[in-house]
Order: C-alpha cells, then structure tokens, then sequence
C-alpha cells in the first residue's frame, strides 16, 4: 500500500472519529441517503413500464398511472434529498468547529518557541482556509460520495437483471475509468497542500503589513508592499492553476471514457433490441441505469478530487496537532503545601533558545530571591534579563540547572498552576479587542465591577477610563488602538494589580510614561509590591534605586550584586548605567 493511500485512509479515520458524537444525525441522514438512492433507481423501472405497457402496448390508462407513480417516487427522493442536505451540510459545519476548537486549544498550551518559526498569519490560514476544505468534504463530498457508491451498486445490480450481457460491456469500461483516478489523484493532492501553503503565506503577509499599516504608511512602504503582496497572489494562483489542471484533466477523462462507454452499450443495446434480445423498454431502463452507474462514478470521482485536496488541507492541521509543546507537563505533578510566599531560587542555570540551541543565552545563573523581596534586573540589552521572566514562567525549560519557588522545583509543577503565581506587565503592554473592563478582569475573570474599579484607580487609570465614550464599557479597539502608550501601560498594570499574586514581573513597567504619569504609576507600584516578591526589569535609574537589590548582567551571567549604593562603588557597568540615567 502506498504512502499516499494510507495518510488518505488516515484522513477518512480522523473524519469519521470527528463524527462519532453526532451518530444519530448521522444514522439519519445515511437513512435519507439511502432513501433518495433507491428512490431515483426506482424511476428507472417506472420508466421501463410507461415505456413498454404505456407507449409500446398503447395503454393510456396505464401510462396515466405510472406518471402518477413516478411523480410520487421524485416526490420521495425530493424530500429524501432536503434531510440529506440539510444534516450532512450541519455536520460539515460541526466537525469544522469541533477541529478549530481542537486546534485552538492545542496551540494554547504550545511553548512561545513554536511562534518563533511559524507566523500567526499562517496559523490563521489552517483554522480557516484548511478548516473550510474539510467541512465541505464532510458536507457534501462524503454526502454524495456514500449515494453515489449506492446508486452505483444499485444501478449495476438491476442493470444486471435487465440484461447480463450489456452489464458485462459496461463493467469492461470501469477500469478504464480508474486508471485515470490512480494516476492523477496523487499530483492532485501534492498541488492542492501546495496551494494550500501559498494561501497561508499570502495570509501571513497580510496580517503582518495591515497590524503595522503605521510603519508601513510611514516609511511609504505602500507600492512597494502592493508589489511583494502581488507576488504572493501569483504564487497562490501558480499552485492553484497547477492543481485545477490535473484535477480538470482527471475529470475530463472520466467523463469521455464514461459517455463513450455509454455510446457503445447503446449502440450494442438497439442491435439487441433489433434482434428481439430484449424490450424497448429494457434497453431504456438499462441506459437510464447505465447513465445512473457513469454519473456515479463521475461524482466518485470529483470527490475524491476533493478528498485529496482535503488530505493536503488535514496534514497541515494533523501537523499542527501533532506539534508537542517544548515544555513536558510532569507525569505526577506536585502541588504547594501551603500559600506560595514567593522565595525564588535560580541554581545553575544555563539556557539556549530552542531556535538557537548552540547560543546559550544564560550561563551558569544563581540567584537566591527572598520572600517579599524586591529585586531589580539591569544590564545591557540581549543581557538575559527578559529570558529569566520567559523562565520563571516557564514559556521555556532551562538547558541545566533547575529553579525553584518556594523550595519546589518548576518542573514538577503544571504550568498553568506555576503560572497563576506570577503577575507580569510587560514591555509592551498587552490590550485584547475588549472593552477596558474586561481587559482589567483579564487578571482575575470572576472580579466584580468594584474590585476592577479599584485595581484601576490604583493604577491612576480610572480618571481616563472614565472620559472615555462608554467609560468601562467601552470598547478598545484592535490592540488597544484607542489609547496612548502610557494608558495601555496604565491598563497593564491595572490587570496585574487586580490579579493579586505573590510574585510580580515588571519589565519596564513605566517606559511608556511620561515623567508626571511615572510618578502617579511609581506610587501605585509601590503599594502593589507591599509584600509580594518583585522582580524588576528597569533602565530608569529612577526605578531601581529603591530595590532592596539590583542584579547587573551582561552576556547572560551575573557579573555584580548589591543596593545602588554598593553597586557605585564597585560595579564599572552599573556605573557607566547611572551616569546615562540607565537608559540603554
């Protein structure tokens, strides 16, 4: 067996296993299928009898009769054909959301080092495009698949009956047929992943130009975007075009073998006729079975056309699926004995980013951080002082060494409950396309309006929430388009003050802020850090001066440790930081 026909055996599997749940839905629309097959195969013999005991033997009465009867049998199918449609086309729908909330939820727990190498654009393009290719294979192509196979069956059965002899001729033709499905279907398959990968690369392209349409209007980048935009447009409709080709060429062929193998048997089937081997009627009834079985393996053949362009739609997905986190969830996790106090130790530590494993970024770190402490990061940018935050949260695991919280190593507990006690405000402040409410909520989604209202006068964000259109309830916009850079800062911190965890990561918390807004922000920060562990990522001098120890880095180790005081008397770097106001 080849290793196309397996990973198309594969596909049908993860298809039908997506189905599963939906079982008595299904159960009624195969029965609906079923229905309107053998409706349509009845017409034939319909046929068969208004043509020899209607037109043949000039009985008007019985040809009256039968039009009655093949009226009500399309009625039948008709009706058939509404639940078909209706439940296949649902189902299409549900798998489709099923494996986006599958994909969704998986791509959730993948480390950040996965988005290193793959663009968000892209991944947007399998939940929509590669998604879009299997609902419509579960929709329809499956749909008329499973009837046409059916009618096929049902046709041939009853042409077989009709006359053994014209059945034979056709079944000479059904290899001829196949021949065309083995050797094109393949390359059909190769362009459509093809295709598949241009139009994810097209997407990527423009969710990139159009999230930073400022930059790009600014430098008046427009033409030359338009140029490299139209570039990746011809690439989609290369890939495109190749694939339309084969499959309308794979069509083409069915469809002339198939009308020629028709034209044949009739001209076989009137002889017979001539030579009173069978009835007008038979031989009508036949072709209308005959052209029955050719429309069937013509569909057969569209769908599967369309399976293997879903194959190469489903190994993009299965390929995200199948895409392990860089982090391992530990078998037997343990959990804290008791409330986290935030003691934080460093041991050892080396680590590489996944991308650059031959690059170590941190070199043999230890660092003791008490409970309650704070403790201020500085040194030089590419130091290693936003890859400590990326650990401690653990988004990356270290290359050696271990760190612990409380005494428990990081590696023994589930991400999610390490996580919950850290608060960060980042560098660049994070806002969702929500309303300011709950972009605060973010940090504790069950906090009343109350606490939210708080946390945000706290933060000295309440007074320009409140001028806002619709004050808390108003909507942000895209990347919180809506506001400055210090009241997305103000927001941020807003969400970490809320979130009340014993840890805190501020990396530049105030960088945003102009020198009156520092000031408001720096006496909210202050009462945030009462009793909690903090670490600080500064190059204001102003921020750091205060902590109770400030660690100076520079190429991935700790090179001096002390207050500010100590630091000026003895650290060269931390030095050279303060006369420049630590502005790196």
């Amino acid at each position: 067996m080849t290793a196309e026909k397996i990973k198309t055996r594969t596909l049908i599997h993860w298809i039908f296993a997506k189905l599963k749940p939906y079982k008595l839905r299904v159960f009624f629309a195969i029965t609906a299928l079923i229905v309107g097959a053998l409706s349509w195969l009845l017409l034939g013999q319909g046929v068969k009898i208004v043509v020899d005991d209607g037109f043949v033997a000039n009985n008007a009465d019985k040809l009256n009769q039968m039009v009655f009867v093949v009226l009500g049998i399309a009625l039948l199918g008709s009706v058939a054909a509404f639940f078909r449609f209706y439940l296949m086309i649902w189902l299409g729908e549900r798998v489709s959301a099923d494996i986006r909330k599958q994909v969704y939820s998986h791509l959730l727990n993948l480390s950040p080092g996965f988005f290193e190498s793959t663009r968000t654009g892209e991944v947007i393009s399998r939940f929509t495009a590669d998604t879009t290719v299997l609902q419509t294979v579960v929709g329809m192509g499956l749909s008329m698949a499973l009837r046409a196979t059916i009618t096929f069956i049902g046709a041939l059965m009853l042409m077989l009956i009709t006359s053994p002899l014209l059945t034979l001729y056709v079944l000479v033709a059904v290899p001829l047929v196949l021949l065309p499905i083995k050797f094109l279907g393949a390359r059909v398959r190769t362009y459509a992943r093809d295709s598949q990968d241009r139009v994810a690369d097209m997407g990527a392209y423009v969710d990139e130009s159009l999230h930073e349409v400022q930059t790009v209007q600014a430098y008046t980048h427009e033409s030359i975007d338009r140029r490299l935009f139209s570039e990746r447009i011809e690439a989609v409709m290369q890939a495109a075009a190749a694939r339309i080709r084969f499959r309308a060429l794979l069509i083409a062929m069915i469809m002339g073998i198939s009308i020629s193998a028709i034209t044949i048997v009739a001209w076989l089937g009137a002889k017979e006729v001539l030579t009173s081997g069978i009835s007008a009627g038979e031989l009508t009834a036949f072709m209308f079975y005959a052209v029955m079985a050719g429309g069937s393996v013509a569909t057969i053949s569209e769908v599967i056309g369309e399976i293997q362009k879903a194959a190469g739609a489903s190994e993009r997905l299965l390929e995200l699926l199948n895409t392990k986190p860089l982090i391992n969830t530990p078998e037997q996790p343990i959990s804290f004995l008791s409330p986290v106090r935030g003691e934080i130790s460093l041991e050892q530590v080396n680590f590489a980013y996944p991308s650059a494993p031959d690059i170590d970024v941190l070199k043999g770190i230890d660092l003791q951080i008490k409970a309650g402490e704070r403790v201020a990061l500085v040194g030089p940018s590419g130091a290693g002082k936003s890859s400590m935050f990326q650990l401690l949260l653990r988004f990356y695991d270290v290359t050696n060494g271990t760190i612990k919280i409380d005494g428990v190593p990081c590696d023994r507990l589930l991400p999610e409950v390490l996580r919950a006690q850290f608060a960060l405000v980042p560098q660049e402040s994070v806002i969702f396309a929500t309303t300011a409410l709950e972009n605060i909520r973010y940090g504790r989604p069950d906090a009343s309006i109350e606490d939210v209202r708080a946390a945000a006068r706290a933060a000295r964000a309440d007074e320009f929430i409140e001028q806002l259109i619709d004050g808390y309830h108003t909507d942000l916009g895209e990347r919180g388009v809506r506001l400055s850079g210090g009241q997305k800062q103000r927001i941020a911190i807003a969400r970490a003050i809320l979130a009340d965890r014993p840890v805190l990561l501020l990396d530049e918390a105030t960088s945003a802020l102009d020198a009156s807004n520092e000031q408001l922000v720096k006496l909210a920060l202050d009462e945030l850090m009462q009793n909690k562990t903090t670490l600080i990522i500064a190059h204001r001098l102003s921020t750091v001066v205060n902590a109770d120890r400030i660690v100076v880095m520079d190429k991935g180790q700790i090179i001096a440790v002390g207050n500010h005081q100590q630091l000026m008397q003895s650290s060269e770097l931390y030095q050279q930081f303060a006369e420049l106001q630590l502005v790196s």
